[in-house]
């Protein structure tokens, strides 16, 4: 028994879902960039270093500011010891190689950050940096 003509349709490239994927993308650089120049961008008054070195920051590196009254904030948000912690948990169950630089301002209290670096050692960060402002060499 025959049942007509069945023709194999072609289905061939779909482009479509490509410039879908694209755009997600390009958006997600775009908006992890703005929060990247933001949080780079909150008003502290970082130490000074004679060897300072400008590293561009690269996507992913998670930067956590320490004003100086101590309040630690990540992506404009302020943090407890504990929470800070649970984030960081979070961020080494998904990614266990993260790079963190912490902005501590030039008149906060070292226990503060000392309190920091602990954090980060205990959830098993040790990629840490630590941001600086290069002297300026006197005439």
């Amino acid at each position: 028994m025959r049942f007509g003509n069945i023709e194999e349709e072609d289905i061939g490239f779909q482009i479509a879902p490509l410039i879908d994927v694209f755009f997600l993308v390009l958006i997600f650089f775009m908006t992890s960039s703005i929060f990247f120049q933001i949080e780079a961008e909150l008003p502290l008054n970082l130490p000074l270093a004679e060897d300072s070195l400008y590293l561009p920051r690269t996507p992913g590196k998670i930067i956590i500011n320490v004003d100086k009254n101590g309040k630690i904030i990540v992506n404009q948000k302020v943090y407890t010891l504990t929470k800070l912690k649970e984030l960081l948990e979070r961020i080494v169950a998904l990614f266990p190689n993260q790079a963190i630089i912490i902005r501590g301002d030039r008149e906060v209290n070292y226990g503060r950050i000392v309190e920091v670096l602990d954090i980060c050692a205990k959830v098993g960060i040790w990629n840490v940096s630590f941001a600086t402002l290069k002297k300026e060499e006197k005439k």
